[in-house]
């Protein structure tokens, strides 16, 4: 799959595109639906300037500015996500590192997330060693999450602290150690079509196992706040091309499905999703979990 076939694919009309994607997903993917949730496991104050987000420090917002959680707050967090339904729980925290006291707590936490809670364990906590990253996966870490946002043409419009590549090579690192990765990133936030094509492309380069795809809410305080939003159809456009592209990859709608795609939703999993963050988002609450298993329920019939 190239650019050129992927751009072709957008000149067909919207229910041939999902009719497409739906065969494929039905092909690679089967049925099931990867459901996980995430903790905002330390908030704020971060020191990058991610023009989307609400705990940058370079942007004022009005979030919750919290240091690192309690191993004892995160495992009763991880058996709340394990009762809502989901698979996996992500422990994620604001900033590009960690300092040694709290990369030494969260390799302690994991195993007892997986041994005592019975989930499996994902974490985002920034630009990592290959050290670190190993540490994590020889305690039991499943999963490491490092979004690349958007294309590396248009990264530095929405990121100056770091580059495109630093991003990279975080993924790279993590795949070295044998973790598998969750990388996606954001749309909505003034790309073109272009660069989602070419974010698709890197992240099929990369390998990733999971792709959570976003839809930017413009949060108060942030340069992005009076962006408009993109149409449920772009939304669905872009769904659609990542499945085709990706063909068996977990492709996970995340933030934004509520707010965007409203009466819309059932139509992205037809269109190629086939996971969904459920339970809230780090600084956005989610839609009601009932909702949400509402929604599971009837893509099992749909499907």
């Amino acid at each position: 799959m190239n650019k050129t076939q992927l751009e072709h694919y957008l000149t067909l009309s919207i229910s041939e595109l999902v009719y497409i994607a739906s065969l494929i997903k039905q092909k690679e993917c089967g049925k099931v639906l990867d459901l996980c949730t995430i903790m905002n496991a330390r908030s704020g104050a971060c020191s990058e300037d991610c023009k989307f987000c609400a705990q940058s420090g370079h942007h004022q917002t009005q979030i919750s500015q919290y240091p690192l959680a309690s191993n004892a707050e995160i495992i009763a967090a991880a058996k709340r996500a394990k009762d809502i339904g989901a698979k996996r729980f992500g422990i994620v925290t604001s900033g590009n590192s960690l300092s040694e006291s709290e990369i030494k707590r969260i390799a302690e936490v994991i195993p007892v997330l997986k041994v005592e809670v019975g989930i499996q364990v994902c974490a985002s906590l920034g630009a990592l060693e290959l050290d670190t990253l190993r540490l994590f996966k020889e305690a039991g870490l499943s999963r490491y999450h490092h979004n690349i946002e958007t294309s590396e043409r248009f990264y530095p419009s929405i990121v100056s602290t770091h580059t495109f590549q630093e991003r990279v090579a975080t993924i790279r690192h993590a795949k070295e150690v044998g973790l598998e990765v969750c990388s996606g990133g954001i749309i909505g936030m003034g790309e073109t079509w272009e660069d989602r094509i070419n974010m698709v492309l890197t992240l099929k380069d990369l390998n990733v196992d999971s792709v959570p795809l976003n839809v930017l809410i413009p949060i108060s305080g942030t340069p992005l706040e009076n962006l408009e939003p993109i149409s449920p159809v772009d939304v669905i456009k872009t769904i659609a091309i990542f499945r085709i592209c990706l063909k068996d990859k977990v492709i996970k709608i995340a933030a934004g499905r509520e707010t965007i795609l409203k009466d819309f939703q059932a139509l992205a999993y037809l269109a190629g999703a086939n996971g969904m963050l459920i339970g809230g988002y780090l600084t956005v609450k989610g839609r009601d979990v009932l909702e949400d298993q509402k929604l599971v329920g009837a893509l099992g019939e749909m499907e």
